[in-house]
């Protein structure tokens, strides 16, 4: 018999840089019940200026490397809960998160990752998602999931040896994608990624910033796809050209740049990965 998962099962694993105090803990926390759950802060910074917690639910661990990845590593390494949440240090969880998390592991108990829904600080939710539970993600789905959205089941990831690829995301020699690549391994080891439709965290709306020109992307694609799928990169290209020609995100005209420099993305990486 399956035992159920509970509260204290439940911890929080944050990336963040350069802190030198908890109080940004507070707005990512507005209802004050989710500060009982235990939470383990990866702090990348510098050795004069480190981040400590003297309080025995919040872990603090100052890093002295840089990149994305490879801080959600080191909290993957050093996290003690049964499910771990993957956060980033400007987020606002919803105070029926934990709940909603339990509700969803307790139905499924055998789900790798359960992938939720965020909205943004005004509560409209991010994109169009499902109005269903999905019981398993397929490998198209993974390429809309943000980190955020993402929780895990501990047991299964390390079983499986699945961590981040820290050739992927901020940081790194590709700054996006890490979610997909970590989503794409757990289908190779035959995973389930459950999908519900439940809200449990808010984000600010990406800003310009953030955002990447359509060259960026396509070479990002083809680092990516040549990573997650090796001599069928070139099909998952072509896929990632009909949704953008579908969705009116390109016109055919750029096909054949675009192709272009995915294709030296795609060049690029193994390069660097031989």
């Amino acid at each position: 018999m399956t035992t159920s998962f509970t509260k204290d099962d439940i911890e929080i694993l944050i990336a963040t840089m350069n802190q030198s105090s908890l109080d940004f803990l507070i707005p990512m926390f507005s209802d004050s019940a989710l500060l009982e759950i235990p939470i383990l802060i990866v702090n990348q910074t510098n050795k004069t200026n480190l981040l400590a917690s003297d309080n025995p639910k919040i872990s603090v661990i100052n890093s002295f490397e840089k990149g994305l990845s490879k801080s959600r590593n080191l909290a993957l390494q050093n996290a003690k809960g049964k499910i771990l949440l993957i956060a980033d240090d400007d987020v606002v969880y919803h105070k029926n998160m934990i709940t909603t998390i339990l509700d969803a592991y307790n139905a499924h108990p055998n789900a790798a990752s359960i992938v939720f829904c965020a909205t943004n600080l005004e509560g409209k939710t991010f994109k169009k998602y499902p109005k269903q539970t999905k019981p398993n993600l397929n490998r198209l789905d993974i390429y809309n999931v943000m980190s955020i959205e993402m929780t895990l089941n501990k047991a299964i990831i390390a079983g499986n040896s699945v961590i981040f690829d820290e050739d992927f995301g901020l940081g790194s020699p590709y700054t996006m994608g890490e979610e997909a690549v970590f989503l794409n391994d757990l289908k190779n080891k035959k995973q389930h990624i459950v999908f519900v439709p439940k809200n449990i965290v808010s984000h600010p709306e990406e800003t310009t910033n953030h955002k990447i020109s359509l060259e960026q992307k396509y070479h990002l694609i083809g680092a990516l796809y040549s990573r997650n799928y090796k001599k069928a990169c070139f099909l998952w290209i072509i896929i990632q050209f009909f949704f953008d020609l579908k969705q009116s995100k390109i016109q055919w005209k750029q096909v054949v740049p675009l192709y272009k420099i995915a294709h030296f993305g795609r060049l690029h990486y193994l390069k660097h990965n031989k």
